[in-house]
C-alpha cells in the first residue's frame, strides 16, 4: 500500500493506465480475430479489408505501449502471409 502522497498518485495513475491498456489490447485481439475469421471463411477481399483495419489497430496499440512493436509487426506479417497464400 502507498505510504506517501506521490506513491498514492502513482497507484491511481497505474490503475487508470492498466484499464486503458486492457481496452487497447482487447481491441487489438478483436481485430486480429476478425481477420482470422475472414481467412477461415475463404473471402479474400473481406480478409484484406479486415487486415487493413487490424494493422491500424495493432500499430496504435504498439505506439501507445499496449504491446511491443515487434509483436505487432510479427502478427501483421503473419496475417498478411496467410491472406496472400489464399489464392
Amino acid at each position: 500500500m502507498a505510504n506517501h502522497k506521490s506513491a498514492e498518485k502513482r497507484a491511481r495513475q497505474t490503475e487508470r493506465r492498466t484499464l486503458v491498456n486492457q481496452m487497447r489490447r482487447s481491441r487489438m485481439r478483436t481485430s486480429v480475430r476478425k481477420v482470422e475469421e475472414a481467412i477461415r471463411s475463404g473471402d479474400k477481399t473481406a480478409a484484406a479489408s479486415a487486415l487493413q483495419s487490424a494493422e491500424s489497430e495493432l500499430a496504435k496499440g504498439a505506439g501507445k505501449g499496449a504491446a511491443h512493436r515487434n509483436t505487432t509487426a510479427r502478427k501483421t506479417s503473419r496475417l498478411a502471409a496467410k491472406i496472400n497464400k489464399m489464392a
